[in-house]
């Protein structure tokens, strides 16, 4: 695995949430190289989930600021910042669960001249244009995770591990630059892991960014350039994975030794 020497794609400096008197986060950093794959990682109730919020403006942050390609983002919709290319996944797989798969995989494509509704009688023929196209990109992302057969089945009959899949083909469909992985191994079988840890290599080599959560330490270890530490909402380590290993603090904090 080789992580490019670029400029960090996403940097949180100093991040704070406080719920009630509980402190949720507490000026928390991090860093996403471009072309790399970071783990995030830390106990039950380090934060990580509230900073994933944060990051992506679901819940705004108290203090600090998030910037993506150096451009503040913190102060975005969460729908504003997704369509500047940086997408999320959520620990519970969201799916709409009375659509088909495929047309939840046709609703997250952008910018489709369709969705003006002047559009539709003066650019028909872009239309049925994008449509097929993106209809086609569908089929492919959904054939390369192995839900071509499950297309026209409601996205509500699939498996916890099938919905994953999904999610993720669907971010793919928005064409991301980073895509932040809630917990992609969680409730998932052994052979589905391997699965999808294949394929996020392979969206990595074609230039797509993660930043990960994962308690499954052996999915972190074996697909992350950089992992950070986070412990009750501060940050505890940063560095490469065989460093956060044999990390003394992370042993005692995060492992228990």
């Amino acid at each position: 695995m080789t992580a490019t020497n670029a400029s960090p794609l996403l940097i949180a400096q100093g991040l704070c949430k406080q719920f009630g008197g509980l402190v949720a986060v507490d000026s928390a950093d991090i860093e996403v190289q471009a072309g790399s794959i970071t783990g995030l990682i830390g106990p039950n109730g380090a934060g990580k989930t509230t900073l994933f919020n944060l990051l992506s403006n679901f819940i705004r942050p108290d203090r600090g600021q998030v910037l993506f390609e150096g451009e503040p983002i913190h102060g975005l919709s969460p729908h504003r910042i997704a369509r500047r290319g940086c997408i999320r996944t959520f620990q519970v797989a969201r799916v709409l669960s009375r659509l088909t798969v495929l047309e939840n995989m046709l609703l997250a494509s952008q910018g489709q001249t369709g969705e003006k509704f002047s559009n539709l009688w003066f650019q028909a023929g872009q239309i049925r244009r994008e449509e097929r196209e993106n209809r086609e990109r569908a089929l492919d992302l959904l054939d390369s995770v192995g839900l071509l057969a499950k297309a026209q089945d409601y996205a509500g009959a699939l498996s916890g591990g099938q919905r994953k899949l999904l999610e993720m083909a669907r971010a793919l469909m928005t064409q991301p630059k980073l895509i932040l992985l809630d917990e992609p191994a969680a409730g998932v079988n052994p052979t589905l892991i391997g699965q999808i840890c294949e394929h996020i290599l392979t969206w990595n080599r074609e230039g797509i960014s993660f930043l990960i959560i994962e308690h499954n330490m052996d999915v972190i270890m074996s697909l992350c350039h950089q992992v950070w530490v986070l412990a009750e909402g501060r940050n505890l380590a940063q560095g490469a994975p065989a460093e956060i290993q044999k990390n003394p603090r992370v042993l005692e904090a995060y492992l228990g030794e």
